[in-house]
């Protein structure tokens, strides 16, 4: 089988990566979109949505500033994070129905890589012996102890109504069924909308724009970064966070997304590339928005969301079988 005079295979590995490379790129200006709705939203004008972009050419140039009291873990914590989290973007299929590397792995290998990123993340905070790297890294632990859970218990309602765990094969049959509407994914939209809130540190969980010791979580295990690290993670944290939300538009609404991976011509690709763009820069822009209406909520009224979205979860998984 050919595609304009290439071989398949050859066709699925230049379009598998150009998937990797629109996630890592426009994973900063999805950032910079969010800061920029939340700014006009609260009636400012904001930063520029290219911003982070900015930002981390400014860390990068810039020298490290390395704690006395930190170990080759603080050292190595981003290097790692950064790797994991570009590793699991390899599994995501962005515009097209499948991924070439998702043979090697599925939706389970993602989360896994995405929580060893976190665990060295949590690593980090309390290898300086920082007292705000111990606040936010026992923090941390609390939310994702609650939230992974709920994670998995909407990959399971997912998995059920789509059939298997590879990334491939279930945005492939969402893409077919077109917009998935069962009461279970529903419930398992909903599930996985609060999951991705306090997995990426937005509000009501975290408020990555703080500094204040009584609310930070996220930043407080980043306080002794600077420099290249520091740009490492906090791209790093824009590019699960486009993972998440990659994840969430393939598998609930794929909308835009051609049926197969040949396609044809060049069009249905290209038609499938800008509907994941707008639908990844509007889901942005919804999350940004809910945040402008919430508050932060108390440590320990967290749980009592968490728990909302494994019940829906459940509820998915209920009434698959019904």
């Amino acid at each position: 089988m050919t595609w304009r005079g290439i071989d398949a295979e050859s066709v699925r590995l230049v379009l598998g990566a150009l998937q990797v490379v629109l996630i890592i790129a426009l994973a900063p200006l999805l950032t910079g979109i969010m800061r920029k709705v939340k700014a006009r939203t609260q009636k400012r004008v904001g930063a520029s949505v290219t911003q982070p972009y900015y930002d981390l050419s400014k860390l990068l140039k810039k020298d490290e500033v390395i704690s006395d009291q930190a170990s080759w873990v603080f050292s190595s914590a981003p290097w790692v994070i950064f790797a994991a989290t570009v590793t699991a973007s390899l599994f995501v299929p962005a515009f097209v129905p499948f991924s070439p590397f998702s043979v090697a792995g599925d939706i389970l290998v993602v989360i896994g890589l995405l929580a060893l990123a976190r665990f060295f993340t949590m690593l980090a905070g309390l290898d300086v012996a920082s007292a705000f790297g111990g606040l936010g890294s026992s923090r941390e632990m609390m939310i994702s102890s609650l939230a992974e859970p709920a994670l998995f218990l909407t990959i399971f309602v997912v998995s059920l109504t789509l059939g298997g765990t590879n990334l491939t094969s279930l945005v492939g049959a969402a893409a077919q069924l077109g917009t998935v509407i069962a009461p279970s994914m529903l419930f398992g939209l909903l599930a996985f909308f609060v999951v991705i809130l306090a997995e990426t540190g937005r509000l009501p969980f975290d408020n990555p724009a703080t500094h204040l010791e009584l609310t930070m979580v996220h930043e407080a295990m980043l306080l002794e970064y600077s420099g290249r690290g520091l740009a490492f993670i906090e791209w790093s944290q824009s590019v699960k966070q486009m993972i998440m939300l990659s994840l969430l538009v393939n598998l609930f609404i794929p909308v835009g997304m051609p049926l197969n991976s040949d396609a044809g011509i060049a069009l249905p690709l290209a038609l499938g590339a800008v509907a994941f763009v707008a639908k990844i820069m509007t889901l942005s822009a919804i999350v940004a928005y809910v945040e402008t209406r919430v508050a932060k909520w108390r440590l320990f009224r967290l749980p009592d969301l968490l728990a909302m979205a494994i019940a829906s979860a459940m509820v998915g998984v209920i009434l698959h079988y019904l």
